[in-house]
């Protein structure tokens, strides 16, 4: 009976994007107190665009799962699963995201000459890309001005920032080993069921018994599943979003090492240095100091 509730209140739904009355895109505009409460991950078909002014999070997109600072600009491709990137527990100014849907200026348009660094760019955001550097500075400003903008001035603004992050080498592709998504929504349901299963529950065992039964599979075929979907095993995926949680703990709380890493789903001291220091390059106490240093 708990399993059956739990995977009500987990399972996702389609989300449905409106866009702005009289215009082929949404443009909206979010303070920490009025940020979208996205604590599930969820899927749509436009193409998602993402500015984090400041601030501190977790980036949680198809399989991939990070730790950023400073705040954060992503593009996130059609029906690529995802979770909200801010609340009012991440100490972010404000957040900017514009919605778009593939053919939002016509089925050919990005198949001109002119538009063919754009259509690469959306290519590559089918895995989700995050830009850095100057690039994450430039264009969340250029996004912020639109918020005063007219509608055709938008238009104009979305396809500029389209074109420079296009042009962009200040980014990196989160599912890099790549992210394969079924065309049935019942394989996108299925595979959210699994990550809001780990989000959940990452702080206790997960067995593959259980990860399995949640979506109603033998181990065998879920195992091959997740890897087809995911191109990772899923003791993988879950030891990686404990170590991103655990990096999270370092940065923001003030709690031991020993209590990041019981509080990050970890039992054994050991095993969790070992797999920490694999993942980041770092030993806890590295990482947390040398965090301080960047931040002074």
């Amino acid at each position: 009976m708990n399993t059956v509730m739990e995977q009500k209140k987990q399972k996702p739904t389609l989300e449905a994007i409106e866009p702005n009355f009289g215009n082929s895109f949404a443009y909206n505009t979010y303070d920490k107190e009025s940020a979208k409460d996205h604590t599930i991950w969820h899927y749509h078909p436009e193409i998602e665009l993402v500015f984090v002014n400041g601030g501190t999070g977790k980036r949680q997109i198809g399989s991939h799962v990070s730790y950023y600072q400073e705040g954060d600009l992503i593009l996130i491709g059609s029906n690529l699963p995802h979770c909200g990137f801010m609340d009012k527990n991440t100490g972010n100014k404000r957040q900017t995201v514009i919605h778009m849907k593939e053919d939002f200026l016509g089925n050919d348009f990005f198949d001109i000459p002119e538009m063919a660094k754009i259509q690469k760019l959306l290519d590559i955001a089918k895995n989700g890309i995050a830009f850095s550097g100057k690039t994450k500075t430039k264009i969340g400003e250029k996004m912020e001005v639109m918020e005063y903008q007219s509608d055709f001035q938008r238009l104009l603004s979305i396809l500029n920032i389209l074109n420079e992050l296009g042009y962009s080498e200040d980014y990196k592709v989160l599912n890099a080993e790549g992210f394969t998504m079924q065309s049935e929504l019942k394989d996108n349901d299925r595979i959210n069921v699994v990550f809001n299963h780990v989000k959940a529950n990452f702080k206790d065992p997960i067995s593959l018994e259980e990860i399995a039964d949640t979506v109603s599979m033998t181990v065998p075929s879920f195992c091959r599943y997740f890897k087809k979907i995911t191109n990772k095993t899923f003791t993988q995926f879950v030891s990686e979003y404990r170590l991103v949680h655990a990096s999270k703990l370092l940065a923001e709380q003030p709690l031991s090492i020993t209590e990041v890493c019981f509080e990050s789903g970890f039992n054994n001291f050991s095993h969790f240095n070992k797999s920490f220091k694999a993942f980041t390059g770092q030993n806890p106490s590295e990482y947390r100091n040398q965090l301080k240093k960047v931040l002074q």
